[in-house]
């Protein structure tokens, strides 16, 4: 947002979906968590997904999808968010679990038709995301994910519920896609679930916590969708990079690192990334009321708790342009 008049800054939100797409950054959320999506109005998160689209195209990423969110609190206003989702350019939304109807909504059947209409009348693939922290404590099992994910057009689950044995139990049984491995994988099915039904999409089990990046990978995870990688995209990059490599030792010692500088930005959450980007990078601004800025004083005691990873990250390569 521009600092002064609170409205959207489109500059600013180009600039930053290109510099992550050129850090190696392979695909880019808009209007999740950390993009305020609550706070905007339907045109306005209609603008940063156009705009954020229509950047990555100009530098070149035509290639890098944008996962917008796409979360109400009924099916038919999902819906509605994803319809508009797809006409401003996204490729797949990402939908948390109704919650503010919390005791006629939490059942795993509740849960099961919610999904599966947004599913049937998403026009875009459907990534579901398990974040109990703002849901009401809403956190949905590994059985319940594997079965909701049998619909053909859900493809995906983010997993910031941090628990990497569910992450696991998904990705094995639903064959999640995963990047380069240092060691064969166990592609064993599981016999206590069955796999997908519809082959149409590699299925995509998401870390959703950057402090577990390396532990994603390790369990069976395809990607992560991280906050921090606003702030360090290619210290993220670069763990899977290690990763991939069989560098287990390097991706080891980088994992702590990152989840040193993620156990900061956790803490200080929307506004602190927001002002961290600007003390770095020259933008970012505030958020919208009623969230807090940090005063000056906050923002120079992060700085310096994020000094060892934004020592990394600026050490590291544009992995894109390589």
């Amino acid at each position: 947002f521009h600092p002064d008049t609170d409205e959207l800054d489109t500059p600013t939100i180009r600039k930053h979906a290109v510099r992550l797409a050129r850090a190696g950054v392979v695909g880019i959320v808009a209007m999740g968590s950390n993009g305020e999506a609550v706070h905007l109005s339907r045109a306005e998160r209609q603008t940063v997904i156009r705009e954020t689209r229509a950047a990555l195209d100009a530098a070149g990423f035509r290639n890098v999808p944008i996962i917008a969110g796409a979360s109400d609190q009924s099916v038919r206003g999902s819906v509605e968010l994803a319809r508009d989702a797809a006409e401003a350019g996204a490729e797949y939304v990402l939908v948390l679990p109704p919650s503010y109807y919390r005791y006629a909504v939490g059942s795993e059947e509740s849960l099961y038709d919610f999904f599966t209409g947004v599913a049937e009348g998403s026009p875009l693939p459907v990534i579901i995301y398990n974040y109990p922290g703002v849901v009401a404590g809403i956190d949905m099992d590994s059985d319940l994910i594997i079965r909701i994910s049998q619909h053909p057009n859900i493809v995906g689950t983010k997993f910031t519920c941090a628990n990497t044995g569910k992450l696991t139990r998904v990705a094995r049984a639903l064959k999640a896609i995963t990047p380069p491995s240092p060691f064969p994988l166990d592609q064993t099915p599981s016999p206590n679930h069955p796999t997908k039904s519809t082959a149409n999409h590699p299925y995509v089990a998401f870390g959703g916590i950057a402090d577990f990046t390396l532990q994603c990978l390790i369990s069976g995870g395809s990607a992560t969708i991280v906050g921090t990688a606003n702030v360090a995209p290619r210290t993220c990059v670069q763990v899977f990079n290690l990763w991939s490599e069989g560098k287990l030792a390097e991706a080891y010692r980088l994992q702590k690192i990152l989840a040193d500088g993620d156990g900061v930005l956790s803490k200080v959450l929307i506004p602190g990334t927001k002002q961290i980007l600007q003390a770095f990078f020259g933008y970012g601004g505030y958020p919208r009321p009623p969230l807090r800025r940090l005063d000056d004083a906050a923002v120079r005691e992060l700085q310096d708790k994020l000094q060892e990873m934004m020592a990394v990250e600026n050490s590291l390569p544009d992995f894109a342009a390589s």
